[in-house]
């Protein structure tokens, strides 16, 4: 009687451990190469996000000096060369950062066997392609270039911004400048972004010094005279004053009567301040000028008309006789 082989254990052993390591293989590869180009990858990645955060942390080590230089801690009073220097480390900043994703990009895309030089033909046709696309990128890059080199505004400046397609301007203080945006800080505490392609007409109310403008209106039957008087007194008080004297630059002049109405009168008084500080003088001359014409006797607005007088009632005819 035969006797049955035995079965090769030995082989079958075999035959499972290649199925295991082909399975095994693409994890392996991929393994071998996180822990080889993946980890510089990786690495490098991150490196580029270190680097452009301590950029920015720089940037704003810098333009903190630069206020605190420039005005002793008032946001509002910079002189013009401070906010320059201001707008353009924002912009250095910004281009630095672009300047650092970029060759992250190229470097990560050689590393992973990419031929970068194969890439120039298809950027070249991708260039073209954006350059219609991208025009008012474009276009507000370029206008952000010359804003900054011309000076136009800086960081806390006042201005007027009237944009492509009339509307209202857009008014505030400068809060950012970049190659491509202007952010503004309206009264209301909004933040309104204005693309500096779309900027067709700028207003800076505070290049050099400001003007305060205060129309004093008066009944047509008041003593011009007098109120001229009351007017120069309260400048003269102003002026006089340690808290808004460092607002001024010389006492507020009355410029005399600068228009007629029907019913009153309008008399300005104007005054030259700080950069960006004729809000706050204006309000301040208002309220002195309310006060010094109530203890002076004269009115801001015309007196009440006087009502009409009633009509006589029809005479009764006598009773007939």
């Amino acid at each position: 009687m035969a006797i049955p082989a035995a079965p090769d254990q030995g082989g079958r052993r075999d035959e499972e451990i290649r199925r295991t390591a082909a399975a095994m293989a693409p994890l392996t590869a991929l393994l071998d190469w996180l822990a080889g180009r993946g980890l510089e990858i990786v690495l490098i990645v991150l490196g580029s996000i270190l680097v452009a955060r301590f950029i920015t942390w720089v940037g704003k080590r810098i333009t903190d000096r630069i206020d605190a230089r420039s005005t002793g801690g008032d946001v509002l009073v910079r002189s013009e060369a401070a906010k320059h220097r201001h707008s353009l480390t924002q912009v250095i900043t910004w281009a630095l950062i672009v300047l650092v994703y970029a060759v992250t990009v190229f470097y990560v895309l050689d590393r992973l066997g990419v031929p970068v030089t194969g890439l120039v033909a298809p950027a070249t046709v991708l260039g073209v392609g954006l350059g219609f696309g991208a025009q008012r990128i474009v276009g507000d890059v370029l206008a952000g270039f010359f804003l900054i080199a011309e000076r136009q505004y800086g960081f806390g400046d006042v201005v007027s911004i009237a944009v492509v397609g009339g509307g209202d301007p857009a008014d505030g203080t400068v809060e950012d400048v970049t190659l491509r945006v202007t952010r503004l800080r309206s009264a209301d505490g909004e933040v309104v972004t204005v693309p500096n392609g779309q900027i067709v007409k700028v207003v800076n109310l505070s290049r050099d010094w400001a003007r305060a403008v205060v129309d004093v209106p008066v009944p047509t039957t008041a003593d011009v005279n007098r109120v001229n008087e009351v007017l120069r007194e309260v400048n003269r008080q102003a002026f006089a004053d340690e808290d808004l004297r460092r607002l001024l630059l010389d006492e507020p002049s009355v410029m005399g009567v600068e228009s007629i109405d029907l019913e009153q009168v309008n008399v300005r008084v104007v005054a030259r301040t700080l950069p960006g500080r004729q809000f706050e003088v204006g309000r301040d001359l208002r309220a002195r000028i309310v006060l010094a014409f109530a203890r002076a006797g004269l009115n801001l607005t015309p007196g009440p008309e006087p009502a009409p007088a009633p009509a006589p009632a029809p005479a009764r005819q006598g009773a007939q006789q």
